[in-house]
């Protein structure tokens, strides 16, 4: 029988079900944790750089139902899940050039797509209008109040 010669084989020194894993700070992650085909990293955060720290996280809390961790700093909110699941959302108060269109936006999914946007604009996002939108698109592209992009994605269709 010939031997498999990928890295992330059992049989592997350092891979698969019996290896140990330890995360950044020394600590072994837990073993439901460690993924077989050796991946074992996850989005644990989105980070923003904004120029109104306090009207970013307030928006963004109340967009995502999202609460403040209890630690924070005059130049860095971190935001996280009410009920645990999903990436957290950090902000870093830092000045920067906000790029069109971004190299990176964020879709946010409801069943609800015009209650959503409706919801989204009473909180101050604004509506992006593109000429290349197609007629039937599932998607409606909106800015946060400093202008960074995301679109409100219909999932009921």
């Amino acid at each position: 029988m010939e031997r498999s010669t990928s890295p992330f084989d059992a049989g592997t020194p350092g891979f698969g079900p019996s290896a140990a894993r330890w995360d950044a700070c020394g600590a072994r992650v837990a073993p439901e944790r460690v993924s077989y085909s050796g991946v074992v990293v996850r989005v644990g955060s989105i980070v923003l750089r904004v120029h109104d720290l306090q009207r970013q996280t307030a928006f963004w809390a109340a967009v995502l139902d999202y609460v403040p961790r209890d630690e924070s700093g005059d130049d860095f909110q971190l935001l996280r899940p009410r009920n645990g699941i999903g990436p957290n959302m950090s902000f870093d108060l830092r000045r920067s050039t906000l790029q069109q269109p971004p190299r990176l936006h964020l879709d946010l999914y409801t069943d609800d797509q015009a209650g959503e946007v409706r919801r989204l604009i009473a909180l101050g996002a604004t509506e992006v209008h593109w000429d290349k939108r197609p007629a039937n698109a599932d998607y409606l592209i909106l800015a946060d109040p400093e202008g960074n992009r995301f679109c409100v994605v219909d999932t009921s269709k």
